[in-house]
């Protein structure tokens, strides 16, 4: 039984331990996945910044291109004839060297188009712009002196120019040009620079390239960071041309700046649901044998021009940031707590376990000890009881000596007197024999010897026990018997001597035995109220250890049976112990 009790509690703290580290796994993977977050929302807050600062340094970079381009365009008008019959292109192409800018190409307008009429690269003369959306629109405002639509780019008195763009004659170079109509000429001045000897030696000393590649380097976890056009991303916007085929507006790619490999299913809808909701994205997803985490960032610009446009042309003023980071980090910093939690646990239990065994074969070893008082109190009643017997036969021969010699001298008083207390003491002793029970009897004469010996009142009124084959065991009874006594005459010898009074009534009917032991207490309501059967709990100063009523219920608990506490009165304290049978 014991054993069982033992595996079942190891059993118990074991799985409450397997609880206890599932539950903090996975709060502990859940705080450090939530700070993962925020970690790389902070993150990806400074990498918007940076990225928008270096972006309006570009911008402003770009203006000032822009402003270069006027004023080349001022220079070339003062230095050609107004009239574009009679600009040659050797002029152009000298005048363009002069001036340090890639070409200059001069724009005419016909009755249905606006071409390009002269030029210093041979490729340009005889294209047409009526394609051009919306440059040819904008040719037209320019020739017509109107306000021309806003559009991405920057605009100056009578001159617009448009932000770095594939050529439209050869998809393999990036121009940025201008266009610059006073009203003085015929035609359009058209000077324009590559990106690569200007506004690309810019972004790669400090442009947002540069920026992005020194994040990813300088992050521990960092493994991407993109700049998306969430209007055409995933695919873009491609314009079939005549001369160079199919060709990608600059303004209109998909991948803005940045770099985009580890691509996801999920990337194309968390674009556009962080885009469209202007709330972070992020998820959690395996690519092969990586575990990456990837958040969408959702970017508005202060600036007038971020030189972005939607698959129409029409200009944007925010795009979508994307930053992705090693998930494994997580995994290897909850590794590394959950085996120094492992440890302390395993510490703690072993150390939990230590107590609770010491504290059981304590506990084990003083209801041992209280049971080996009780059988030897047991037994030593059984000697005391046998020896009274033998002392009453031993001592018959004298009682009738003294009987006769009481009857001869004519005492028939003392006779009376003597014969009366020799009766009492006799019907006493045969009236404790007939409990029916020899081990009870000599309990109950012992601690009448003992209540004689301390003055207290000590009444029985016990009806036939008949254990044998009832499932109650003598011993277990004389060790409720005995403890419930002993703690009665304990709790009498408080008071003075006429005050000591302890009532046992015991009866055994054929379904149930029971005793109730009654005795006087002057604070028998409050007492009623305390765990008095709790192993430890005392109210007496000294050795006490508190068992005596712990092993009384622990008997009848056994036998599933009741016991219990009351007050009769404010000054009686009973105690009720009830065993089926």
């Amino acid at each position: 039984m014991q054993r069982n009790v033992w595996l079942i509690a190891i059993s118990v703290v074991l799985a409450l331990i397997l609880i206890n580290n599932t539950i903090y796994y996975l709060l502990t993977k859940q705080t450090l996945e939530e700070g993962h977050e925020a970690e790389m929302l902070r993150l990806g807050k400074q990498i918007e910044i940076s990225v928008e600062q270096t972006r309006k340094s570009s911008a402003y970079y770009e203006e000032l291109i822009a402003r270069e381009l006027r004023a080349v365009s001022i220079a070339a008008q003062y230095a050609l004839d107004p009239d574009v019959e009679k600009v040659t292109d050797e002029q152009l192409k000298e005048l363009s060297a002069k001036l340090a800018v890639e070409h200059i190409t001069l724009l005419k307008r016909t009755e249905d188009d606006i071409l390009l009429y002269r030029s210093s690269d041979p490729t340009q003369p005889g294209t047409s712009t009526k394609t051009w959306k919306p440059w040819h629109q904008i040719f037209q405002q320019l020739l017509d002196r109107e306000r021309h639509e806003e559009w991405v780019g920057q605009s100056l008195t009578d001159f617009w120019s448009g932000p770095f763009e594939t050529s439209s004659t050869d998809k393999g170079k990036v121009y940025k040009w201008g266009y610059y109509y006073d009203g003085t000429t015929n035609y359009i001045i058209d000077p324009y620079v590559s990106y690569q000897g200007t506004q690309g030696e810019f972004d790669k000393m400090v442009g947002v390239e540069r920026v992005v590649n020194d994040l990813i380097q300088r992050g521990d976890s960092l493994l991407e960071i993109a700049i998306f056009n969430p209007e055409t991303f995933p695919d873009g916007v491609w314009y079939v041309k005549e001369a160079v085929g199919k060709k990608e507006n600059m303004v209109q790619r998909a991948q803005l700046h940045g770099h985009y490999n580890l691509k996801s299913d999920k990337d194309v809808q968390s674009v556009k649901q962080a885009y469209g909701s202007n709330e972070v994205v992020s998820f959690d997803e395996k690519l092969g044998e990586r575990h990456i985490h990837k958040m969408f960032i959702p970017v508005k610009s202060s600036s007038e021009d971020v030189r972005i446009v939607d698959e129409n042309g029409e200009p944007m003023d925010s795009y979508v940031l994307s930053i992705v980071s090693d998930y494994s980090d997580i995994q290897k910093k909850l590794d590394k707590q959950f085996l120094n939690l492992g440890l302390i646990i395993l510490l703690l239990t072993i150390a939990s376990l230590t107590i609770a065994i010491i504290a059981m074969r304590y506990y084990r070893q003083s209801r041992e000890k209280a049971v080996a008082v009780t059988q030897e109190t047991y037994t030593e009643e059984i000697n005391s009881m046998f020896n009274s017997i033998r002392a009453q036969r031993h001592d018959f021969l004298n009682h009738v000596q003294t009987i006769h010699s009481l009857a001869e001298l004519n005492k028939h008083q003392e006779l009376v007197a003597y014969t009366k207390e020799l009766t009492g003491d006799i019907q006493l002793m045969n009236d404790i024999i007939d409990i029916g029970n020899p081990a009870i009897a000599a309990l109950i004469r012992s601690k009448i010897s003992q209540a004689e010996s301390y003055r207290i009142r000590f009444s029985c009124s016990l009806g036939g026990f008949k254990l044998q084959g009832m499932g109650a065991k003598t011993l277990d009874m004389n060790r409720v018997l005995g403890n419930l006594i002993d703690n009665a005459f304990d709790e009498v010898m408080k008071y003075e001597e006429h005050e000591r009074e302890v009532v046992l009534i015991g009866s055994q009917s054929e379904h149930v035995l029971e005793f109730v032991i009654t005795n006087t207490c002057l604070d028998a309501k409050r007492l009623a109220a305390k765990p008095l059967f709790e192993a430890g709990y005392s109210t007496k100063r000294g050795q006490h250890q508190g068992l005596g009523l712990s092993i009384v219920k622990s008997i009848v608990d056994s036998y599933k049976g009741e016991v219990a506490a009351f007050a009769d009165a404010k000054d009686r304290l009973s105690f009720i112990v009830r065993i089926p049978l």
